[in-house]
């Protein structure tokens, strides 16, 4: 038992596939808890949002709800997930590097951890326990 937690072989321990599951579903889920107010904001009417781009705020709203709330679902569900990473890992771009590029470290740290696990989610696909997988056996 203590040889398997010292050893570096992931195989060892767990399956990969569960391992890239667990991130899949817990960072869109946690991602969601950001997005799912900005998408009450949308359907309340009320399209009041910061402008980093200079697109406009609701265009921005719009953007980031897709991206944090609709994105997140299909991560979580593993349906087209490279594709739906595109936007997170791009607002996640957006809201570190821009909208928050003169705060201090620990406002972006939340925001550089969620771009870190989209990148690594975007470079190992949706793995074994997703719909990509059984719909297409990719």
């Amino acid at each position: 038992m203590f040889k398997k937690l010292l050893s570096p072989r992931l195989d060892e321990w767990v399956s990969p596939d569960v391992a890239v599951c667990l991130l899949r579903i817990g960072a869109s889920a946690l991602i969601m808890t950001h997005g799912f107010p900005k998408f009450l904001k949308i359907l309340e009417g009320d399209f009041s949002f910061g402008d980093p781009l200079g697109i406009g705020e609701a265009p921005s709203l719009f953007l980031v709800a897709f991206a944090e709330f609709i994105c997140a679902i299909l991560v979580l569900l593993g349906l087209w997930t490279r594709i739906a990473l595109i936007p997170l890992i791009i607002t996640m771009i957006v809201a570190v590097f821009i909208a928050h590029a003169g705060d201090p470290f620990g406002r972006k740290e939340l925001g550089l951890f969620f771009l870190i696990s989209f990148v690594v989610l975007f470079l190992t696909g949706p793995g074994k326990y997703s719909l990509d997988k059984r719909l297409w056996g990719k």
